[in-house]
């Protein structure tokens, strides 16, 4: 079958867009008003490439950044568009890539979580099925890491050696190749630097000046820049095939970059990535008019705009909006990110964008930002700058990573690309302030936003169902859990008697988030000890494990230390983890010796297994290491 030609663009309006397409096909006199009606000629569907780097944060040539040395990248981006508020929905692959998958939000569908591969409704088709459905050949080069059931029939191939040369001939095809150079596991085997030199290395205010941060800054420029030689090389293979003037190409990060304080943080590092977009001369009229934009773009566009540009109408369950081709939308507003667990510690996070601020939520401000975490630790740089905390060496920003966090922090980005000054409590921005708490609070509420319903909890809820299913059929209260959980965060006197009447409540999720919020604001909660000490045979493992901080807080060590002590011998990972997550903040107390004697047996049991088995035995490990 021969496949060029086989969809006609008629469906493309606007007289000013036809005589666009038909001026650069066979050009155009001058036009007068008795001229009959112009008719577009047929033009194949355009191939589409996405090539994505892991771990990236726009530190490229091409966004200003003069240490950088990406010669190919910077020549696409000359050629292109490139976006200059482009982010991830979260600041880690997995969670990521789902998004990327089915242009929906994880913490709306439930996999928010790292390595939680929940099911999703059977709806929720992976994307490149319509592109199937349309004649596309879809091939995956060849991660995936999508955080839920796996649809594996959405690509013809998805292997090492997935490739659009086995399509049919004149057969348009979308395929993915992924560069997993520029990884932060790069950064886990010190070399010497070869390419960039560590002196000159633009380290970030918040890093301290060490000789292993300079170095790992170095040798991650020195990766990138490996990353943009392999552009260069699917760059040319593209143009050897002769499919270069057919070949939509998009360039982008799969989240912020690796060094540690970037991947995983709420932050501009974190999030923002870079973004080209190339469109042959061909398809302009799918291209946005100016050579770099400042439209806000998010990964759950990405797919309903690479289905927009193949002619495809996005089906109504994607929560993205196309930012280019036939099915364009307004701009959006506002971009939309969170935070859930990452590998073996919690938080809860989410945070709004729009083109000049960011505001943050954390709804764990009692977690610091730098939780121990095995993988992140590796990194020379990360030891370096936690020796420096323990040693009292570091200025108050670069201290602040290894302390508890604010419920709301504001950046203003053009004064602040690093985020590290917070608004939050000046006079000057509470406006901003009061507009970006609102767009947060109006969205979690409108996503019904699952994330909120603890890792412990979700199991016994869903059983064999989709996470948002469950909560669905089973009514759950869910404007009622975030209500607690926004109550909890603040840890103010204002709150604290309505979340003790909470611990009483039907619903696992509110009763935990009630008990949260009596361990953050413990100042104000010891009227309520008694109550807390009633809710120490709680059904849930994971309220229990609440009940006991706050229970630590109030200054009730022997209880809480039994009680956590139980939680160890949980059945549910999830509770013995969170149980390991709070003894990680407190490890300076000494623990009783059968609690210690757990932790050991926890520490050698899970040894070597897989999953959240795994996140136990690394926790453990931690703290029983010597």
């Amino acid at each position: 079958m021969n496949w060029t030609g086989k969809r006609i663009w008629t469906s493309i309006t606007g007289t000013g867009l036809i005589l666009l397409l038909v001026c650069g096909l066979v050009g155009c006199g001058e036009s007068t008003e008795d001229s009959p009606e112009e008719t577009l000629e047929e033009l194949p569907p355009p191939n589409i490439l996405w090539i994505t780097s892991e771990d990236n944060s726009p530190i490229l040539g091409a966004y200003g950044d003069d240490y950088a040395d990406t010669p190919h990248l910077d020549r696409l981006a000359e050629r292109g568009t490139v976006y200059e508020n482009a982010y991830a929905t979260t600041p880690v692959c997995a969670p990521s890539r789902f998004t990327l998958i089915t242009g929906t939000y994880a913490n709306r569908m439930g996999t928010e979580n790292m390595r939680s591969r929940f099911p999703i409704p059977e709806q929720i088709r992976f994307f490149p099925h319509y592109l199937q459905e349309a004649g596309y050949h879809t091939t995956n080069n060849r991660k995936k890491d999508y955080n839920t059931v796996d649809q594996p029939g959405a690509w013809d191939e998805s292997s090492g050696e997935a490739h659009y040369r086995d399509r049919e001939e004149g057969q348009p095809f979308f395929h993915v190749r992924n560069i997993t150079i520029s990884h932060e596991s790069s950064l886990h085997d010190p070399i010497d630097t070869l390419i960039h030199d560590p002196g000159h290395a633009p380290v970030p205010p918040y890093h301290p000046q060490t000789e292993a941060v300079k170095k790992d800054w170095a040798h991650y420029y020195d990766e990138v820049t490996r990353m943009d030689r392999q552009v260069g090389e699917i760059l040319e293979e593209l143009e050897a095939s002769g499919e270069a003037e057919n070949t939509i190409i998009f360039y982008y990060g799969d989240h912020g970059g690796a060094v540690p304080g970037s991947k995983r943080f709420m932050n501009q590092r974190g999030l923002q990535v870079p973004l080209m977009v190339y469109v042959p001369p061909k398809y302009r009229h799918l291209a946005p008019e100016d050579p770099r934009t400042d439209r806000l773009v998010s990964f759950v566009d990405f797919p309903a705009t690479v289905l927009s540009l193949a002619g495809i109408e996005p089906p109504e369950f994607m929560d993205g909006r196309p930012f280019l081709g036939e099915y364009e939308a307004v701009p959006r507003e506002y971009v939309h990110t969170y935070r859930g667990r990452m590998d073996e510690r919690y938080d809860l996070v989410r945070a709004v964008h729009d083109k000049e601020f960011l505001y943050v939520r954390n709804y764990m401000p009692q977690r610091i930002y730098g939780q121990h975490l095995w993988y992140l630790w590796k990194a020379p740089s990360m030891q370096s700058w936690h020796t420096e905390y323990q040693a009292g060496t570091l200025d108050e920003i670069q201290r602040r990573f290894f302390e508890p966090k604010p419920a709301e922090e504001l950046y203003k980005l053009s004064d602040d690309p690093y985020t590290v000054h917070n608004l939050a409590d000046d006079p000057e921005y509470q406006e901003e302030l009061r507009r970006l708490r609102e767009a947060n609070r109006e969205w979690i509420r409108g996503q019904r936003d699952v994330g909120f319903i603890p890792e412990g909890i979700i199991d016994p809820l869903r059983g064999e169902r989709p996470l948002v299913e469950a909560v669905r059929e089973d009514e759950v209260p869910l404007g009622e859990i975030i209500r607690t959980a926004e109550m909890a965060s603040r840890g103010v006197d204002d709150h604290i008697g309505e979340l003790a009447d909470r611990l009483d409540h039907e619903d696992p999720s509110v009763r935990y988030w009630a008990a949260m919020g009596l361990a953050i604001g413990h100042e104000h909660a010891s009227a309520y000890e008694q109550q807390l000490l009633e809710r120490t045979d709680d059904p849930s493992g994971v309220v229990r494990v609440a009940v006991a901080e706050a229970l630590y807080a109030l200054g009730r060590r022997e209880e809480a230390f039994g009680m956590l002590g139980e939680s160890l011998e949980h059945p549910d990972d999830h509770v013995k983890l969170r149980a390991i997550n709070f003894l990680e903040t407190v490890r300076s107390d000494p623990f009783p010796g059968e609690l210690t004697e757990r932790l050991r047996a926890l520490a050698e049991q899970y040894e070597g297994s897989d999953g959240t088995g795994n996140y136990v035995h690394r926790a453990a490990s931690r703290l029983v290491a010597e």
